[in-house]
């Protein structure tokens, strides 16, 4: 048995451990970056949890959470106010996994799921299951509540087929990828306003709502879908993740190092739809966390790509400090968290764009 209490072989300037087929290089920089953005998160959820009709203290929020408090304030925290922010903590850090995921594969900072049209697809199958609902009484309620999340995997899963499909020749380049991604995101989009004007009233109002990415009303009922999602999908994610380093070369580079290519791609874009479907079904298209918490957390980490781990936690810290600034910036008036992300990440996307154009100019 191998033994992990000294480094048996050196990376320059980093010290690798090696156990049987498990090899790993330890990165101060990524651990210390790893807590503080934990801890940005927490402090970010307990903020959150405590504002409210009955303001709460970041102290006695974070004594509740772990196993302390006054029963009156466990109530109000852990039945009544924690399930939304967990469900923007979850549902942050699945698309920004999905972000670093496509981003990879795509070798292309623009390829997230909100930008390639993943999430387009998801919210098409979504709104119809929501216009569906309308018209057949408690069948089409039971649809428009339990078959939102899988309408919405199967939507997203069949969009990143068809892209997929479309952008491949002799394989897939990433600049090719997100223009198929965004003719299909224009038509998908016109699919939803057409079910928007067909729908009655209450339908209508009710997926604008969803449309723009909202946690209002958040409950347990939506933090187990994602949850599940996460607990199956996430590992997969991490196991997959030393394919991305290969996938960065190029295709002809990757087979030669080894990789089955396609097979590995298809199974991360599977893991990406995936994720950014079920996200998009618990809270509508938040946009703009799938492509900016990578690239953040990549900048972050010193890293060569979009590392999986602190994307997570940074999708997730800035998805609940989006839901935090919604429900505070305003006064009384609450904001859908969608349009906070979309104020923040807009520029981010702008100076995307103008970088790429002194890029391809130079």
């Amino acid at each position: 048995m191998a033994v992990l209490d000294r480094p048996v072989h050196r990376v320059p300037g980093r010290p690798a451990f090696r156990a049987r087929r498990v090899s790993l290089v330890w990165r101060p920089r990524y651990v210390l970056v790893f807590l503080l953005g934990v801890a940005v998160l927490v402090l970010g959820v307990a903020a959150n949890v405590g504002r409210g009709e009955y303001p709460i203290a970041i102290s006695d929020v974070l004594a509740v959470l772990f196993g302390g408090g006054e029963q009156s304030q466990q109530f109000i925290i852990l039945e009544l106010r924690l399930p939304r922010s967990l469900t923007g903590v979850l549902v942050g850090g699945a698309l920004a996994v999905a972000g670093a995921i496509t981003q990879s594969i795509a070798r292309n900072p623009l390829a997230s799921p909100d930008m390639i049209g993943l999430t387009a697809g998801a919210s098409a199958a979504a709104v119809f299951v929501i216009v569906l609902g309308g018209g057949f009484g408690a069948v089409g309620g039971f649809l428009a509540s339990a078959g939102l999340p899988m309408a919405a995997f199967l939507g997203g899963l069949a969009t990143a087929t068809a892209i997929y499909a479309l952008a491949w020749r002799r394989g897939v380049h990433g600049f090719r990828l997100v223009l198929v991604g965004i003719g299909l995101q224009a038509m998908l989009l016109a699919i939803v306003h057409w079910l928007l004007v067909v729908a009655e009233v209450f339908e209508a109002a009710r997926a604008y709502v969803w449309l723009n990415g909202s946690l209002n009303a958040r409950g347990w009922e939506h933090v187990l879908p994602v949850s599940i999602a996460l607990a199956v999908l996430l590992p997969a994610a991490f196991v997959l993740a030393h394919v991305l380093g290969a996938l960065q070369y190029g295709d002809d580079t990757a087979r030669g190092l080894g990789v089955p290519v396609n097979r590995a791609r298809s199974l991360l874009l599977l893991v990406a739809v995936g994720l950014a479907s079920v996200a998009t079904a618990s809270a509508g298209p938040i946009a703009f966390v799938a492509l900016v918490s990578p690239q953040i957390a990549q900048r972050l980490v010193g890293g060569a790509r979009p590392p999986i781990g602190m994307s997570l936690v940074v999708g997730a810290a800035l998805t609940v400090i989006s839901d935090l600034v919604a429900r505070t910036a305003f006064g009384a008036t609450e904001l859908p968290v969608g349009i906070v992300t979309a104020v923040l990440g807009a520029p981010y996307l702008l100076y995307l764009l103008a970088r790429h154009g002194r890029e391809a100019r130079a």
